[in-house]
């Protein structure tokens, strides 16, 4: 008896490992311009992520597709981790879908149908809640200063619960509502933030030209309509200044380097203009102060003979 039920037990557990062991990955994601790490596998430039795995986009937008259908973008220079719920135990032999995704900073937006099981997104202040049945359409964006923005975008949305790591209180986001945690806080919310949650959009492609060449002035190019929502949350960083002056294209330009040169023993150039050029000179006479100071003082008069006659008086020749 005893030995039957050692048998009884050591195969149930033997099953057990067995369905842990078969247990399906959770995404799949091209090696392409990403960096992956964790419990994966690259076969042909494709990564299987097993139980775990980070994913981090380079300067495009990162295609993650999910095992258990469904995909997730993810933005430029975001990194994402992905993990199976363990706080899910589902029955032997079934295998728990539930996903545990951790944001730190960047944007994703995720489209795939809810499953029976409620998926987690965590933020370094929040706990957002993914709960069916739904056709997840989900776009989130978290910023450097933990401002966090959620949009919950469908008319069969799920149900989309957030906490606060730190705070009390729930906040429920309804289909079709886009909401802004100002500093990753419950108690700063938009209601109706007017900025989208995602990637930022493409730059737009100038379509008016003239002659081959967009019209319409210097902000008809791609480059300097691009929408700067990328480096303003940091999902990009900003361009080097230009090291060479910016002269609109089909412009004449021309750039010369004049060394300058000093010589103290060099003679002075010659800077003589025609004498026609030159304005006559014309002798003005000195003014009338000038002209009196200029003449000796006359001698004698009235104080002379008195400066004789105290000179007499007093003995003095």
């Amino acid at each position: 008896m005893v030995v039957r039920f050692l048998l009884v037990t050591g195969a149930a557990c033997f099953t057990s490992l067995a369905a842990i062991g078969q247990q399906q990955p959770i995404a799949y994601v091209p090696t392409e311009g990403v960096t992956v790490a964790g419990s994966l596998e690259v076969v042909n430039g494709k990564a299987t992520i097993g139980n775990n795995g980070s994913v981090t986009a380079g300067d495009k937008t990162a295609v993650i597709t999910l095992a258990r259908g469904g995909e997730v973008r993810l933005c430029a220079s975001t990194t994402i981790h992905l993990t199976r719920d363990k706080s899910v135990l589902p029955a032997i032999g079934e295998d728990s879908t539930a996903l545990m995704l951790s944001l730190d900073r960047g944007a994703i937006e995720a489209q795939y149908k809810t499953g029976s099981y409620s998926d987690v997104l965590l933020t370094p202040d929040l706990r957002i809640l993914v709960s069916g049945p739904g056709d997840a359409d989900l776009k989130m964006r978290v910023n450097q200063k933990g401002d966090t923005c959620i949009d919950n975008h469908g008319d069969n949305a799920p149900y989309i619960t957030v906490t606060s790591q730190f705070e009390g209180g729930v906040y429920r986001v309804k289909p079709n509502q886009r909401v802004l945690f100002e500093h990753g806080s419950l108690q700063q919310v938009v209601d109706n933030e007017p900025e989208p949650c995602g990637c930022p959009p493409a730059a737009p492609v100038a379509i008016a030209t003239a002659d081959g060449k967009p019209v319409g002035g210097p902000s008809s190019t791609p480059a300097d309509t691009a929408f700067p929502l990328a480096e303003s949350e940091g999902l990009k960083s900003p361009p080097p200044p230009p090291s060479q002056p910016v002269v609109p294209e089909g412009t004449p330009h021309a750039q010369v380097e004049v060394p300058l040169v000093y010589s103290g023993s060099a003679p002075p150039q010659s800077t003589n203009a025609p004498a026609a050029a030159m304005p006559p000179t014309v002798a003005s006479a000195p003014p009338a102060e000038e002209s009196s100071a200029q003449k000796p003082a006359k001698s004698g008069g009235i104080f002379h003979h008195i400066g004789h006659f105290f000179a007499r008086l007093f003995g003095h020749s």
